[in-house]
């Protein structure tokens, strides 16, 4: 083996306590000073320098999160200090008799408690031998866990090594969570992918933890909080928990930030309530808190019963995971035409509610879940949010006198149940959707708010409250239905909408009728009938045409019939048209309802000028992509855009790498940051001004 020269041992040195530093930063102190970009660059420079110089190697190495091959089984470990567990409260009475048995064993009338939440995650024990991780276990019987170390090795949140003077051992005692953002993140990207979804994060978390490979453990999003000790030797302690919990942060254990001290049974309902208020905001799941008596005299003197100790009590919330039966299996159809299975249960209170129904998400969903009528069910509500079946209890599914289930599997239906158009599911698609666009009545309104909207056929006045009040009281089916509108349809529409709200004003009491407002909308929308082709074609709401693919599409058709009836291979020909897109176009025209919307537009009387098609657009800017940002002084961005589309450009509005350059004026965002961040050319108003001044526009 090459021995290895100082320079790249002292470089592994010190990259591995920048990060060990980073790590810290980041999950104790909620205080990261540096990107992580900066921190994922050190990571594979130091992955690089221990793959050249095997001899470097370090268990504990920030590298080490990667993950290990399988191990086969889990060695057990017996527990010097047994993992005990709590009793559990369920109402304020217990707590008060809880306290009222401390106050009367320990002579303090109002005992002084450390308050926290209760993490639902999985219980497990890490053991430090002068200031470095040797071992990790879960709880397990409370005697006997299993040694779970490499898997606890790619919890970044486990601290390798600690910070400061570490006695020669310290078990620490805490929680192995998942997050909730990232539980729904990883959800996300196994569907995508179509791997298994995770139940809900608790399940995620101790499934996760005890993977008998390491490098799958290094894929969840698992997380730590410390809350307690287990054997100690050669430590001074603090005289009492809740300074031991900072203790434990000063050695670099993140510990939950709700930690709290409380005194006397009004203290501690007072914690549970307003934890319980913010319960759905916190970014980790609680099944309830922890109370625990804070001096360690104290909780010495109560002592122990059973398994549990007197000193400390878990106070739950409500469960928010029952079971329950299947009725039905229904079909919901969003505003953007999105298919969202969801199923009709046995009423089954969850959470604090009673719930009769619960999201499947999607097709793909139900196949891994295998939902059927008849099934028992487990169905989670967190708070506010919607109801969903997270998992089937096969065993329990009614059978024929055969054996055979007695429902088949469940199929999304092919034709939408409001309007009758085919439901369509791309490609790569996760979700389903219905295909009737500007016909069908569920996605009524969200076609007219777009259809209405100022860069589409702009009707001024014409917003949502009076959309949704024109779709409610139906006077409008379709984007069509608009032109034949009259305003004494307006003043019965508003009225209706102002004796539903409860909203009347006194003067329509009185019997005056004001109609200015209505008169500007017949105005409004009459003066939408004279538009242009690129205006239509954006205002239809084909998904995925923008305004920059419908300027586009009318360059090259100059007229709407061409269009509407151009196959797919022909719309590929057209410019920044690809695959995906030309099949949307296609079906969307294709779709006999919004052929029957377009007719009966034009028979209202909705016109555009229509020509010849302009193939290319020759000009000093000819072929190049420009995207305009923040405010221009000298003009619109609207008429900027359009010289610059005079002289060949496209207008774009997002930033990529085929981005030739951004126009930036004042106040410009989030579109001037990515154009720096990926070395895009970047112009002021001034440039812009002169380079249109030299080019005659």
């Amino acid at each position: 083996m090459t021995k290895t020269t100082s320079k790249p041992a002292d470089r592994v040195i010190e990259l591995r306590r920048r990060l060990d530093d980073a790590n810290y930063r980041y999950h104790v102190l909620d205080e990261p000073d540096i990107p992580d970009v900066e921190y994922d660059r050190m990571l594979r420079e130091l992955e690089a320098i221990e793959a050249e110089h095997p001899e470097l190697a370090d268990p504990n190495s920030p590298t080490a999160r990667v993950g290990n091959a399988p191990s086969g089984k889990f060695a057990s470990v017996r527990h010097a200090v047994p993992m005990l567990s709590l009793a559990n409260a369920f109402s304020d009475g217990e707590i008060q008799e809880f306290v009222a048995r401390i106050s009367k064993e320990t002579g303090d009338q109002e005992p002084a408690f450390s308050v926290e939440p209760k993490l639902d995650g999985l219980a497990i024990s890490l053991r430090y031998e002068h200031g470095v991780f040797v071992r990790g276990a879960t709880r397990g019987d409370g005697a006997t866990g299993e040694d779970v170390s490499a898997n606890l090795r790619t919890v970044r949140t486990v601290p390798l090594k600690l910070r400061g003077k570490a006695p020669p051992v310290l078990e620490v005692r805490g929680e192995i969570y998942m997050p909730k953002a990232a539980f729904e993140r990883y959800n996300d990207w196994a569907r995508e992918h179509g791997e298994k979804t995770l139940a809900n994060p608790r399940n995620g978390a101790a499934g996760s933890l005890r993977q008998l490979d390491a490098r799958i453990t290094a894929q969840r999003p698992l997380a730590f909080y410390a809350y307690a000790l287990g054997e100690t030797d050669g430590a001074k302690l603090p005289s009492t928990h809740s300074q031991t919990l900072a203790w434990l942060r000063e050695l670099g254990f993140p510990v939950s930030p709700e930690v709290d001290v409380a005194r006397g049974a009004g203290g501690l309902l007072e914690y549970f309530n307003r934890i319980g208020e913010r319960r759905n905001a916190l970014p980790y799941d609680i099944d309830g808190v922890v109370y625990k008596l804070d001096r360690y005299d104290q909780q010495r003197a109560m002592g122990f019963v059973s398994r549990a100790p007197r000193w400390a009590l878990a106070h739950k919330y409500p469960a928010q995971e029952e079971a329950t039966t299947v009725e039905s299996i229904e079909v919901n159809v969003g505003r953007t035409g999105a298919v969202t299975p969801w199923v009709l249960m046995t009423p089954v209170h969850v959470g604090g509610v009673t719930v009769t129904r619960a999201t499947l998400h999607n097709a793909d969903q139900i196949a891994r879940l295998d939902v059927r009528v008849g099934d028992t069910v487990i169905v989670r509500r967190a708070g506010d949010v919607i109801p969903e079946v997270v998992r089937v209890i096969e065993e329990r599914r009614p059978l024929d006198k055969r054996g055979k289930p007695l429902h088949p599997p469940y199929q999304l239906p092919t034709q939408c149940p409001v309007c009758g158009s085919a439901v369509e599911r791309e490609e790569g698609e996760v979700v389903a959707r219905c295909t009737g666009g500007l016909y069908c009545a569920a996605q009524r309104v969200q076609a007219l708010f777009h259809f209405a909207s100022r860069r589409a056929m702009d009707i001024d006045g014409l917003g949502e409250r009076f959309i949704t009040a024109l779709v409610e009281f139906d006077y409008v089916h379709s984007v069509a239905d608009l032109y034949r509108l009259t305003l004494d349809d307006f003043v019965a529409m508003k009225r209706r909408a102002d004796e539903r709200e409860g909203s009347t004003p006194e003067t329509v009491k009185a019997g005056k009728v004001a109609t200015k407002w209505a008169e500007n909308l017949i105005a409004a929308i009459d003066a939408s009938r004279n538009t242009t082709l690129e205006r239509v074609l954006y205002a239809l709401g084909i998904r995925d045409v923008g305004e920059s693919t419908a300027k586009t599409l009318a360059r090259h058709f100059g007229a709407l019939d061409p269009l509407m009836t151009a196959d797919e291979a022909t719309l590929t020909t057209v410019p920044d048209v690809g695959p995906i897109v030309a099949a949307r176009i296609a079906h969307f025209f294709a779709e006999p309802h919004n052929r029957e919307v377009i007719a009966a537009l034009r028979a209202n009387g909705v016109h555009w000028p229509e020509g010849a098609p302009q193939r290319s657009s020759e000009g000093p800017l000819s072929g190049q992509t420009v995207v305009l940002t923040g405010g221009l002084e000298a003009m619109s961005r609207d008429e900027a855009g359009a010289k610059l589309e005079a002289l060949g450009a496209k207008v774009s509005g997002s930033v990529s790498k085929k981005t030739s350059f951004v126009v930036a004026g004042e106040a410009a965002g989030s579109k001037l940051v990515k154009a720096q961040e990926l070395g895009v050319e970047i112009w002021d108003e001034a440039r812009l001004l002169a380079f249109l001044a030299e080019n005659g526009q």
